[in-house]
């Protein structure tokens, strides 16, 4: 944990939500506080209803809340407008998404630019071939998604979250879609991406991925029910090898 003479990269303080349905209110999130520090990287769980989607969307500056205070790397975000939160967004969060929200007809190189365009930076096609070869995709950038793998879709959704070089990645779900050795691949490169001083936040409902944070956040009925770090953290590295060695057990068990 961060020392408290240390300022929070990210700032939650009695964070209310409120959704009206007609002549009912649904609080999602009531009284919500916490800090996230540089460095950190943290889960943040609950069940379906629990009020981690509506947090998320909070945290990436997608939605404001109905009462409280979010400060984001020093900056009172919550009662900022659309123009201001959008530029906010495209300067301090990347984001990476359960179905990954590339564009379909064009390479991965031009979806890593997107965000490099919107921010008006000349040399992107040197920063987005420079991203993609961070995660292991540098022979792949004239692939469009629907000539890559679901894992490899992740990782230029990553690379494009990272371009930008912002100051804390948002990943809602990002194993969601994922067969167990692409969740494996895809976690040791978020632990890679945190090792190297890079804050991530992830949304899963997922234990065996929260396992792999260092601090969980579990939120039930919209309140905050447990702040812990995590025990015996799981290296996905390791769990990644242990998978592919029992893969060749097998494969050699059936041969013989």
């Amino acid at each position: 944990m961060a020392k408290e003479r240390e300022t929070p990269l990210i700032r939650v303080q009695d964070l209310v939500k409120v959704f009206k349905m007609g002549e009912h209110e649904v609080r999602a999130l009531d009284g919500v506080s916490f800090d996230i520090y540089e460095g950190e990287m943290v889960a943040i769980m609950g069940p379906s209803g629990s009020g981690k989607s509506t947090l998320m969307n909070i945290l990436g500056c997608l939605d404001r809340p109905t009462s409280g205070r979010y400060i984001l790397n020093g900056t009172e975000v919550s009662g900022l407008g659309a123009n201001a939160l959008a530029r906010v967004r495209n300067k301090e969060i990347g984001f990476v998404f359960q179905s990954f929200n590339l564009l379909p007809r064009t390479s991965a190189l031009e979806n890593v630019e997107l965000p490099l365009i919107y921010a008006n930076v000349r040399d992107r096609r040197k920063r987005a071939k420079e991203a993609l070869q961070s995660v292991g995709l540098g022979d792949r950038i004239r692939h469009k998604p629907n000539e890559l793998s679901g894992g490899q879709q992740q990782r230029v959704a990553i690379a494009r979250a990272l371009v930008n070089e912002p100051t804390m990645v948002l990943a809602d779900e990002p194993t969601g879609n994922l067969d167990t050795k692409s969740s494996y691949e895809i976690m040791a490169l978020f632990q890679q991406v945190n090792e190297a001083g890079r804050t991530l936040v992830i949304v899963t409902h997922e234990a065996d991925i929260a396992q792999m944070c260092k601090r969980k956040l579990v939120f039930v009925d919209g309140r905050l029910s447990r702040d812990e770090p995590v025990e015996d953290r799981a290296s996905a590295a390791e769990l990644l090898a242990q998978w592919k060695r029992q893969g060749d057990l097998h494969v050699r068990a059936t041969a013989a």
